[in-house]
């Protein structure tokens, strides 16, 4: 009976799981970006898991202002609210990338850098959709795995 406890599949919080899916898709990502862009650079294996830990935190609180300002957008009934909210959906979403190398700057200095503001926009636009395609993946996986055991 002891052996049974010991060996039990312990659930895992299903946001738990996805954020290490996600640092481990962020991983991947950078690395290959370490790999073919010149401009971005990792000393270590290490700090490209810490740096993918940062851009995770980072990504979230993004992702998290980023639907407030859309659901601001959404609510605005004037003309010049849907304006405001329009350029503060832009200041998000273009700030983000100043914030991503700023973060990154601060954390780990010159160990680490995420080239400029075009090989950073394009790291994390590639960050976010890796990011939605194994979430997709994994999503349809368990769909078939749960319609074949039913």
């Amino acid at each position: 009976m002891a052996d049974q406890d010991e060996n039990a599949v312990v659930p895992v919080e299903p946001h738990v799981a996805a954020a290490v899916i996600d640092v481990f898709v962020y991983v991947v990502v950078l690395n290959l970006f370490v790999e073919y862009f010149p401009q971005v650079l990792s000393e270590t294996f290490t700090l490209s898991l810490l740096t993918a830990v940062l851009l995770k935190g980072v990504l979230e609180v993004v992702l998290v202002a980023k639907k407030r300002v859309v659901a601001r957008f959404r609510q605005a009934s004037t003309p010049i609210g849907k304006v405001v909210a329009a350029i503060m959906v832009w200041v998000v979403a273009f700030g983000s990338k100043f914030v991503a190398l700023e973060a990154v700057n601060v954390v780990f200095g010159d160990r680490v850098s995420l080239g400029g503001f075009f090989s950073a926009t394009l790291l994390i636009i590639t960050l976010l959709l890796s990011r939605a395609a194994v979430r997709w993946l994994l999503q349809r996986f368990h769909q078939r795995r749960w319609a074949r055991a039913s």
